[in-house]
């Protein structure tokens, strides 16, 4: 028996269920036919993917391996499906598929994209997890992966896709606009000791290096409010806290950003592509883009003074 994709369904719907006797409601099939179908893609893989007890069942080894292809071949194979569908309706082949999170490139680099190419058929889709973006491109979901890292941190799925830095900035403290030390050119992490902070969820390590650049300039912070873009810029303009921001904020009503002192913390942006998949041929071209959305985010950036201005 030859492997098909109905058996890595079969695999992964058992492994989701948990149970074979749950799997085979959710398939629709009798319990003896399932164990049965599982028997035969077992001999075809050469041994057990499951082991069985009276909690249900859990993946062997080799189960896992299976499982960890059949999360990227499924996929694949339903967007390509999904490609092919509309490409026959309308006749045109898909854009890049862009994945990011949450800041001000992503925007700038559709713009670009759309710009050289009106006909392409850009798509999008942001995620507060950098992880989940770049699974994204590693599935074949996405081509691109627009994040960011602290640091010198690595990357997400940094074995399996090629990365290049698209540009890095200072982090800065983002103030309310009345704020006592918003008249300052730059802020000491350590004036901001006493303070309340906001920022943005995410799986990488700023809150990590974030918590111990505050323990170098000798402070723990009281508390950090996680929540989205509006809400972190409403506690600040509030004066209910204080936040932080890439270089690259846009200028916002009631918000000053400031550098800190000495750049405890820098953020690094970068672009993410399969070196296999299908949009590795542009690479080039949109990472030129990306970092030219970069730097037009950085002139029109909230932080920006008269002394960055270029000569």
């Amino acid at each position: 028996m030859d492997l098909e994709l109905r058996h890595l369904k079969t695999v992964r719907a058992i492994a989701e269920a948990g149970s074979l006797t749950r799997a085979a409601t959710a398939l629709g099939l009798a319990q003896p036919a399932l164990s049965a179908q599982l028997k035969r893609i077992e001999r075809t893989l050469g041994g057990p993917l499951f082991v069985r007890g009276r909690d249900g069942v859990r993946a062997t080894a080799l189960g896992d391996l299976v499982l960890d292809r059949a999360r990227v071949v499924l996929p694949a194979v339903s967007g390509l499906q999904e490609e092919a569908v509309r490409f026959a309706r309308d006749g045109a082949a898909p854009g890049p598929r862009l994945g990011g999170t949450h800041g001000p490139l992503l925007g700038g680099l559709v713009d670009r994209l759309a710009r050289a190419d009106p006909d392409a058929r850009v798509s999008t889709y942001t995620s507060w997890s950098e992880r989940e973006v770049a699974r994204g491109v590693v599935a074949g979901r996405l081509d691109f992966a627009l994040v960011g890292v602290c640091g010198e941190s690595p990357p997400p799925e940094a074995g399996r896709l090629a990365w290049t830095e698209v540009a890095r900035d200072p982090v800065y403290a983002m103030l309310a606009s009345g704020h006592p030390l918003a008249a300052r050119a730059q802020v000491a992490l350590a004036e901001l000791a006493a303070e309340e902070w906001t920022d943005v969820p995410g799986d990488g390590c700023f809150g990590d290096c974030f918590a111990a650049a505050c323990v170098r300039s000798g402070f723990t912070p009281a508390r950090v409010y996680e929540a989205d873009t509006a809400s972190c810029v409403h506690l600040v303009q509030v004066g209910r806290a204080v936040g932080l921001c890439r270089a690259t904020f846009p200028a916002t009503p009631g918000v000053v950003t400031r550098p800190l002192t000495g750049a405890p913390l820098i953020w690094r942006h970068l672009l993410g592509w399969h070196p296999e998949g299908r949009a590795a041929g542009r690479a080039a071209a949109v990472l030129a883009y990306a970092r030219d959305a970069h730097a037009e985010a950085l002139a029109r950036s909230a932080g920006r003074t008269p002394a960055d201005a270029p000569p």
